[in-house]
C-alpha cells in the first residue's frame, strides 16, 4: 500500500519528467531552427487555414515581419525549452510555451473540411499533438509539484 507521501513523490517525479521532456522537445525545435539559417516560418504560415490565416497572410507578405517572426519563434522556443529543462521561471516558461503552441494550433487547426496545413504525422480531428502539448504545459504551469526540482527552488531559497 502506498502512503500519501510516497504517492506525492511519484506524482512529482512524473510531472518533473513531463516538464523535462516537453522542455527538451521545445528546446530542440528552437536549436534546430537556429542552426539551420534557411529555416523560416514561411511554409507554415503560407499553409495556414485556421482562425489566424489572415494574420498569416499579412506576415508572409511582409519580409520584415516574417524575419521578426522567425527570430522570435526561434529564440522563444530556446528560452522556453531551457526554462522548462532547468526548472527556472517554470510557470512563465510553461505559460509562454502553452501560448505559443496554441498559436500554432490556431494557425492550422485539425478541423473537418480543412486539408492538412503541411506535412502531417497522422490523422487528427480537433485534437492533435500540438494541442496536447499545450494543455500539458498549462497543467505544469498551474501545478506546484512541477516546480519543486529545478533552479526555481534555489531562486526561492535565496530571494525569500
Amino acid at each position: 500500500m502506498n502512503s500519501p507521501d510516497r504517492q506525492l513523490k511519484w506524482q512529482q517525479g512524473a510531472l518533473i519528467g513531463l516538464r523535462f521532456l516537453l522542455g527538451w522537445h521545445i528546446l530542440y525545435e528552437g536549436v534546430y531552427k537556429l542552426i539551420h539559417p534557411e529555416w523560416s516560418a514561411l511554409a507554415f504560415l503560407a499553409n495556414a487555414q485556421g482562425f489566424l490565416s489572415g494574420i498569416a497572410d499579412w506576415m508572409v507578405s511582409n519580409q520584415g515581419v516574417l524575419n521578426t517572426v522567425d527570430t522570435l519563434n526561434t529564440w522563444g522556443l530556446i528560452v522556453i525549452g531551457l526554462g522548462l529543462i532547468l526548472g527556472l521561471f517554470t510557470r512563465g516558461a510553461a505559460l509562454a510555451g502553452c501560448a505559443l503552441l496554441l498559436l500554432y494550433y490556431l494557425f492550422n487547426p485539425p478541423f473537418i473540411g480543412l486539408p492538412p496545413g503541411g506535412p502531417a504525422e497522422g490523422n487528427y480531428l480537433l485534437v492533435n499533438k500540438t494541442l496536447i502539448e499545450a494543455v500539458a504545459l498549462l497543467y505544469i504551469a498551474v501545478t506546484p509539484l512541477s516546480r519543486r526540482l529545478g533552479l526555481d527552488m534555489l531562486r526561492k531559497k535565496y530571494h525569500a
